[in-house]
């Protein structure tokens, strides 16, 4: 019975109804208190009765899933051809059950999962249905989330900051921070790890984490939730309270479905429904405790003591033969056959579904931002505010990248001291301003190349789940890297540009902070496209090796005058090249006049047009300089956001 003001719509979105004294419960019960009861027991065990003490019943209809003839190819190379994991599987998901994939490795449970979860679309063949009518993806997505087999988690922020941002991202912003903490205290206190509020990610154990994962996607109460290997890595007590908390969740009306290797006799009798999966085909469909039944009827009994979840995994290896496994696919009708299922002739159709659940009252809410909760601008206020507090606590991208500022800026005002007045030492400090240039081009963009894959794998799955648009996420990064490249940047140009004795003169300096500017963030977009698309240890070996070129043709070694014609092309295309310009421009530009010359009898560059002219630099060239970097800085953004799209949909 559903409760009052509760709404039926089809695309998942949480109906959210006012509780009968106008408290605005948003569809959650009211939260315990945190001095009632113990939160610390919540860790230990579930309640007896967790359905009715847990305080996130659905208020949608339930979701029946079903899938047929559903296939999957991956390509292995280019030479090498490609491979079928699936082949042609059928089955049933029904809803209030928690239900366990299982098989071998290399079964294609992850695969199936993948699929069922419309994560992967990439060489997919067969149909989903979704309540008797096909899935249509942009609504399930809304009613659905998958959870991957890696907690992928903000490991800088807290469990509470976590949750508070990712109820900002997914919940109405109509509801305010007291009605949002409420939700929040109800699922942590239920998942026992209220405790924890002040925990961050990195400190969890591996329980902890999974359950967070598990808590972060409940925000927005969906129907449907798809857990890859759940338990992977987690010891029997932590794999037990997962377990239960899925089968607690399950029951309350949702569709849960897990990959399972191989469970314990304990574990395996948590599942209401076991699918088993053998070299891509289906063994089994029906209840953990009609499966032995099943095998005795096969003509291959489950040995006494034995746990039947190992001896099943067994035949799917084919310890006891191929003929085994081919056995079982028939007699199942590789997923067809429904005979095992708690009273199978109450199972309703596809045309007793479609009747069910009219298309009438199967109708989308009100757009908000297009596939995600709220609007764009709420998703960009939020990933700005949570990237500012990561980058308050980040000891690699903003304390150490600052420190090394410091550092590198001393090294090379002490080297080249007094370097910039001197008419006798123009081309060391010509050295100077080359190595300036290689600083601002290899620091920020190894820093990047580094650190962004990692980012990489939470982004895809906040991205997946509909936390925020991919636009949003790109401008936030964005935003939120500018003042530590700025603020980076002015430190070591003042410590540089004072200590080798550049000309004190403020618009000079200017110029130079801006040059350097522009290098650091041209050499970070180059970064973040090779960052977005490689792995970190291809991006460490292709970054230094692209830059070469760009230093080859920048005009240092070799001046841009005596480079052969079949290369010159080379120096328009090198943002280095009009970097050195700029500091050319800059340092000896603006009609700078005559330098010193104390350190020597004669200076053959104490004239500053003698200089430029042996180095083939015009000193007015300076905008068009600034003019080609802000260019750089905008063709290198956008295609870094290209390819991180394409990058986003290529791994499914």
């Amino acid at each position: 019975m559903m409760l009052a003001g509760a709404q039926i719509v089809d695309d998942g979105s949480v109906a959210y109804s006012a509780g009968a004294d106008g408290s605005g419960a948003v569809g959650w019960n009211v939260p315990p208190s945190p001095t009632q009861g113990s939160s610390k027991d919540a860790q230990v065990e579930l309640p007896e009765n967790p359905v009715q003490e847990f305080g996130m019943i659905p208020k949608l209809e339930p979701v029946d899933i079903s899938f047929s003839n559903i296939t999957c190819t991956v390509k292995l190379g280019i030479t090498k051809g490609s491979k079928q994991i699936l082949h042609g599987v059928h089955g049933r998901l029904r809803p209030r059950q928690l239900i366990a994939i299982m098989g071998p490795s290399g079964a294609g449970k992850s695969t199936l999962l993948d699929v069922l979860s419309g994560y992967r679309i990439t060489g997919v063949g067969g149909a989903v249905f979704i309540n008797g009518r096909g899935r249509i993806m942009k609504r399930f997505k809304k009613m659905s989330c998958y959870i991957q087999q890696d907690d992928r988690l903000q490991g800088l922020l807290t469990v509470g900051e976590n949750m508070a941002l990712a109820a900002d991202l997914k919940l109405p912003t109509k509801l305010d921070k007291y009605e949002k903490g409420g939700v929040i205290e109800d699922i942590l206190t239920n998942l026992g790890l209220y405790e924890h509020m002040n925990t961050r990610g990195a400190q969890l154990s591996g329980g902890q984490r999974k359950r967070l994962s598990i808590a972060l996607e409940l925000i927005n109460n969906p129907l449907v939730m798809f857990l890859d290997e759940p338990t992977t890595g987690l010891d029997s007590s932590s794999c037990t309270q997962v377990v239960q908390l899925c089968r607690t969740l399950a029951h309350q009306g949702r569709t849960i479905v897990c990959t399972v290797h191989q469970p314990s006799a304990s574990l395996f009798a948590l599942f209401d429904h076991v699918y088993v999966l053998a070299a891509g085909r289906c063994m089994y469909q029906g209840t953990t405790k009609n499966l032995v039944p099943y095998l005795d009827q096969a003509g291959i009994p489950c040995p006494i003591y034995h746990n039947p979840a190992d001896y099943i995994i067994e035949l799917a290896c084919g310890e006891y033969g191929q003929d085994k496994i081919d056995l079982m696919s028939n007699k199942s009708e590789n997923g067809r056959a429904l005979d095992w299922f708690d009273d199978p002739g109450s199972i309703p159709t596809m045309e007793g579904l479609r009747k069910q659940f009219p298309f009438s009252v199967l109708r989308e809410t009100e757009p908000t931002g297009g596939d995600e909760e709220t609007s764009q601008a709420n998703q960009r206020s939020v990933l700005i505010k949570r990237g500012f507090m990561k980058a308050k606590r980040d000891s690699t991208m903003t304390h150490l990248r600052l420190l090394v500022n410091v550092v590198v800026g001393i090294m090379l005002g002490s080297l080249f001291i007094d370097a910039g007045n001197e008419g006798s030492r123009v081309l060391e400090n010509y050295n100077l301003l080359f190595a300036i240039l290689m600083h601002h081009m290899m620091s920020p963009m190894m820093l990047t190349i580094l650190t962004f894959p990692s980012e990489m794998s939470i982004l895809s799955k906040e991205h997946f789940n509909r936390w925020y648009s991919l636009g949003s996420y790109y401008i936030s990064i964005t935003v939120v890297d500018l003042p530590v490249s700025i603020t980076a940047c002015a430190i070591f140009s003042v410590i540089v540009y004072t200590m080798s004795s550049q000309p004190m003169d403020i618009v000079r300096f200017l110029m130079f902070f801006a040059i350097s500017l522009y290098t650091v963030l041209v050499a970070q977009s180059f970064g973040l496209m090779i960052g977005a698309v490689f792995s970190v240890v291809n991006g460490t070996f292709l970054g230094p090796t692209l830059s070469v070129p760009m230093m080859m043709f920048a005009g240092f070694g070799v001046t841009l005058r005596d480079l052969p014609w079949y290369l010159y092309w080379g120096s328009y295309v090198s943002y280095l090249r009009y970097g050195l310009e700029g500091f050319i421009g800059a340092i000896y530009g603006l009609n700078r006049p005559i330098l010193d010359c104390n350190q020597a009898l004669y200076c053959h560059y104490k004239h500053p047009r003698t200089f430029l002219a042996e180095v083939a630099m015009s000193p007015d060239m300076f905008w068009w300089d600034v003019l080609a970097l802000t260019l750089f800085v905008v063709i290198l953004r956008i295609a870094a956001f290209v390819l991180l799209k394409w990058k986003l949909n290529a791994v499914r």
